[in-house]
């Protein structure tokens, strides 16, 4: 007795072909969601982790240098759990505002690199490593940017009414981080002279949305960073306000917490107005103040940023003015500083 094979055209046949494929599709598919399962899995536990220990960890450190690198390595890879998961909005501000950093640092030093090239009459050079300046600038620019907008997808656009719930410091944190990076990003644009495109109107949102942080908290810089928009943005600063006056006492409040971010923003004002005697005041109070009160135990990494910023202010006018950056252990000092007195002996009353 033999089989006789359905004809490949016979119901039968195609029944058999239409079960093949859904069997192999089913097979193929589950894989699919296998992976896809798996790889949300890990992501929501990368970005928790990351809040939870990687953050906080970083925040009680002060290699900067290691900051910088960690920011710059795992970006992609963090940012990519975005394709499996949610995106990851509150991690990439801090990562993107890491990121911007790396790439301004890089760009004061191509400033001071071109600052001393001008001083030995290497003209080329002094205009090569200032074009690297405005590569490094555009670039923070875009980085900051990218970490404003993520803040404003978590957080929404700041409109200066409505205020985010912060479940916890570390939201408030990640929140003013987000500020300080559309005001980053407006700053490194300008300097880039490029357009990143960048809104031009960021600096008065910035202020208006200092309004939902704690100024106690967070060591002045909420009243600082708005009273800054105040000092640098024609017209800002509300009747019967002094942007001056507010910095004061946000460097005062730094100051008692060990967090001296409102140091820089006191500088930067003092940049935008010109002011070097008020800039050099800034920069010695802040070296002052980094000798006498240890970084709070919580928040070195900021304080340390800080300083960073402070010293490369010190040192472009170290250079402009002689040639060399800021001495080894002395910041707060400068070339034109006289010596102080020495009490002297009068060796003849001896012998």
């Amino acid at each position: 007795m033999t089989m006789e094979i359905p004809p490949s055209n016979s119901p039968l046949a195609r029944l058999r072909g239409v079960a093949a494929a859904a069997l192999t599709a089913m097979v193929l598919t589950g894989c699919s969601a296998v992976n896809h399962v798996l790889y949300k899995t890990t992501g929501d536990v990368m970005k928790g982790f990351s809040k939870d220990h990687t953050v906080p960890y970083l925040m009680q450190t002060d290699d900067l240098a290691m900051s910088c690198a960690m920011s710059e390595a795992t970006s992609p890879l963090l940012m990519s759990f975005g394709r499996v998961t949610s995106d990851p909005d509150q991690l990439a501000v801090m990562l993107y505002l890491a990121a911007g950093g790396c790439a301004e640092e890089r760009a004061r030093e191509d400033e001071l690199a071109s600052l001393a090239a001008l001083r030995a009459l290497r003209a080329d050079s002094a205009q090569d490593f200032a074009i690297r300046q405005k590569r490094h600038y555009a670039l923070a620019a875009k980085r900051y940017y990218a970490g404003w907008q993520h803040h404003n997808l978590h957080y929404g656009v700041p409109d200066g009414k409505d205020c985010p719930d912060f479940d916890e410091d570390l939201d408030g944190f990640i929140y003013m981080a987000g500020l300080l990076s559309g005001l980053q990003a407006l700053n490194a644009e300008i300097q880039s002279t490029s357009a990143i495109g960048v809104p031009k109107n960021i600096g008065g949102t910035v202020a208006r949305a200092t309004s939902c942080l704690d100024n106690e908290t967070w060591w002045g810089a909420p009243m600082a960073l708005r009273a800054t928009v105040w000092a640098m943005i024609p017209g800002a600063q509300p009747e019967g306000e002094d942007a001056f006056e507010r910095l004061e006492v946000a460097d005062r409040q730094g100051e008692e917490a060990g967090v001296r971010l409102s140091h820089v923003f006191h500088a930067i004002a003092a940049i935008n107005k010109g002011d070097q005697q008020r800039l050099r005041a800034v920069i010695r109070r802040h070296a002052e103040a980094i000798e006498s009160k240890p970084p709070a135990e919580d928040w070195v990494m900021v304080d340390r940023m800080a300083t960073q910023v402070i010293l490369a202010i010190s040192d472009r006018l170290w250079m402009e003015n002689v040639g060399y950056r800021t001495p080894m252990g002395q910041l707060g000092s400068f070339w034109d500083d006289q010596p102080e007195a020495t009490e002297t002996m009068d060796l003849d009353d001896i012998l």
